[in-house]
């Protein structure tokens, strides 16, 4: 089975085929951070437009990479949630309209669950079952899997996610757009052991995330430190991201312990953090799997191959577009087949 996937949830559109037995074909990713960046943000309406843009020709691109046509696909799969209403919408009655004239089944793909999958992508493939931390700029979740749709949620964030509270922080220490990374590399440069932040609902039982009093300590600090200078920035980030490592560190541990599994499975965005593969490498007394770093963040391959999967279990998508801003992973239906069925 061919599929095309498509990815269009946010400020990225991601185009790939994946075909089953051979693996990932071609992918093709555009960025809109340079959009975006005067704003400090992403504004959905903008990325929405871009989206439009882009779509057709990333379409062409990866089938012209992969020496194939429309007409060799077997499946269309799309993003259908959770994300901005009017980027979904965009690949989504691409991608359903794109099916129905090619008279192929098309699925809708639940963006958490694709990021949950891009690990198998990898050549080291985790068994199940496995435990799943999911951390990116909306989501900050512990998973059980024991299978494609068979999921329980273990603990998530309360308030602001990891990814989110990464941006915010570089928002008050002012080092750009996306905050993630470059807060990541002012830490760098960072004085180790200059300020101490805390690390949030460690000090009780449970798999729950807070990182909302994280963040108000981190502006309490740039406040007393103002006028911020270069290495203020830098200490300040080296702090935030030691908090947040080791506080997913903490979870983790319990996670796996409670599981009573050896494996981790880690994916999102934040997963491309090279403090937290550290950490977690060297500190978790367990297999720790992540995703190649280009698929870290929003990317086609990973809608391509969770929709190869769904669709090789048999669902379709119904001919109406529908599509979902926010959609808890926990209300994904198990499809009756292995997570890495489609590697065949």
């Amino acid at each position: 089975m061919l599929v095309l996937g498509i990815e269009t949830s946010c400020d990225e559109t991601g185009l790939a085929l994946y075909e089953h037995g051979s693996g990932l074909l071609a992918d093709a990713l555009y960025s809109q951070v340079e959009l975006h960046a005067r704003f400090g943000g992403v504004v959905p309406e903008l990325a929405s437009r871009d989206h439009v843009r882009k779509i057709v020709p990333l379409t062409r691109e990866v089938l012209a990479r992969a020496g194939r046509t429309q007409d060799d696909l077997d499946g269309i799969a799309y993003t259908a949630g959770p994300g901005l209403m009017g980027a979904l919408l965009v690949g989504a009655a691409f991608g359903r309209t794109l099916a129905w004239s090619l008279g192929i089944p098309a699925v809708g793909v639940h963006h958490m669950e694709a990021h949950l999958l891009a690990p198998l992508l990898a050549e080291r493939e985790p068994p199940l079952p496995f435990v799943a931390l999911l951390v990116s700029g909306g989501h900050t979740q512990l998973v059980r899997v024991d299978g494609l749709g068979r999921y329980e949620l273990m603990g998530e964030s309360l308030d602001d996610a990891a990814g989110e509270a990464f941006d915010k922080a570089a928002k008050m220490l002012d080092l750009g757009f996306p905050g993630g990374p470059a807060l990541a590399l002012a830490a760098e440069r960072g004085t180790p052991g200059r300020f101490r932040f805390p690390r949030p609902m460690t000090d009780r039982p449970g798999l729950d995330f807070s990182f909302s009093g994280l963040k108000t300590h981190t502006l309490t600090t740039v406040k007393a430190c103002a006028p911020l200078s270069d290495q203020d920035r830098a200490d300040i980030s080296l702090a935030f991201e030691e908090a947040v490592v080791e506080t997913i560190l903490i979870k983790c541990r319990r996670a796996i312990a409670a599981a009573g599994i050896g494996h981790l499975v880690i994916a999102g965005g934040v997963s491309a953090n090279r403090r937290l593969r550290d950490r977690l490498d060297r500190d978790l007394d367990a297999h720790v799997h992540y995703a190649p770093p280009r698929l870290c963040t929003d990317n086609g391959a990973m809608i391509a191959y969770a929709g190869c999967l769904r669709l090789m279990a048999g669902e379709r998508a119904p001919l109406e577009v529908a599509i979902r801003a926010r959609w808890p992973m926990t209300e994904l239906r198990p499809a009756g087949l292995a997570a890495d069925a489609a590697r065949g």
